[in-house]
């Protein structure tokens, strides 16, 4: 961990870096019907991807880009996010936000908090009045479980071997942790992990994070 260009770090957003859901907020706080509770449910049965489930559920938002600017600014991060990545810029550690969220989202929250230049990857959104129109670049056509493959960015964004450390607590961080040298989890992604018996590291906040690659750091 020591030789930081053989380092990556990568961070899922919603729940690990925010201190809730926003997007699930989003949905369920903003929707004018029910609809998306059904498509939630069809998505954990396995019988759509989540960008069938996520683009039906964005359908039924109905929200001003204002409105949403005014939500955006009420959104709290981790307390400890801003120390993680102040470390790992000095460390001069390769960060990356893989996000199954909308870049204008992710973006509002990032700059509201004063935090800039950190390279992200998520699905795109749109405006049209009320209506939020969402975009889905980095779909995988092979493989239509996740709306955003942050498997393939993951690895896009990885050097030969280098130690990629994954962070995140959903179902869209299985395939992307499964390739990572460290994994931290929690939640979902917790259970997964537990449920078949494999090693990562439980954490409740990014507390646990920092202090892992401060302690590292000493070595």
């Amino acid at each position: 961990m020591s030789n930081s260009n053989k380092c990556a770090v990568f961070i899922d957003f919603d729940n690990t870096i925010t201190s809730r859901d926003v997007l699930d907020d989003m949905i369920e706080r903003f929707s004018i019907n029910d609809r998306w509770i059904d498509l939630e449910r069809k998505w954990k049965r396995g019988d759509i991807g989540s960008r069938e489930c996520l683009q039906g559920q964005v359908k039924g938002i109905r929200i001003t880009k204002r409105n949403l600017d005014k939500y955006l600014a009420g959104v709290k991060l981790d307390p400890y996010f801003k120390r993680l990545i102040k470390f790992l810029n000095a460390e001069k550690i390769k960060t990356i936000v893989l996000s199954d969220n909308f870049d204008y989202i992710l973006k509002r929250i990032l700059s509201l908090n004063a935090i800039k230049g950190l390279k992200l990857y998520s699905n795109k959104l749109r405006f049209r009045q009320d209506r939020l129109i969402p975009g889905f670049p980095f779909t995988d056509k092979k493989c239509r479980k996740c709306a955003h493959c942050k498997l393939k960015n993951l690895l896009a964004n990885s050097d030969t071997g280098s130690i990629i450390v994954y962070i995140g607590d959903g179902h869209s961080d299985v395939c992307p942790a499964k390739y990572a040298d460290i994994v931290f989890a929690k939640e979902d992604l917790l259970s997964y992990y537990r449920g078949k018996k494999s090693g990562c590291l439980a954490f409740k906040s990014l507390k646990e994070v920092y202090d892992y690659f401060r302690r590292r750091a000493l070595v």
